[in-house]
């Protein structure tokens, strides 16, 4: 991997780790999928996370086209939820595939 597509990868991360509202100068820059923290593991909250982890990048990261976002509960750990992410670097047609880890919790 060239130091470009660390770069990529490193905003990507930066991209999903931020919640909205968590810059002032720029409030809507992240992704939203961190107002799902008390959404129930099911279906229909995968399903947002992959809608929202698409949104987040094709909006803020153009050096990339998203490929494929995949949603996995992680059996040993219910509350933890893998998405997958396999995207393409536009200037190099390279494909890379990306996990991240989302954590829910039961509401309070």
């Amino acid at each position: 991997m060239s130091q470009y597509e660390e770069n990529i990868e490193e905003s990507i991360l930066i991209i999903l780790g931020t919640a909205l509202g968590e810059r002032v100068m720029r409030p809507d820059f992240g992704c939203a999928v961190h107002d799902l923290i008390f959404a129930p593991n099911n279906s229909n909250t995968h399903g947002l996370i992959i809608y929202y982890v698409k949104e987040a990048l094709n909006k803020w990261e153009p050096r990339i086209q998203a490929l494929d976002v995949k949603v996995k509960t992680d059996p040993r750990e219910p509350s933890r939820v893998e998405t997958r992410i396999q995207y393409q670097v536009i200037a190099t047609n390279n494909v890379y595939n990306l996990v991240y880890p989302f954590y829910l919790q039961k509401s309070p």
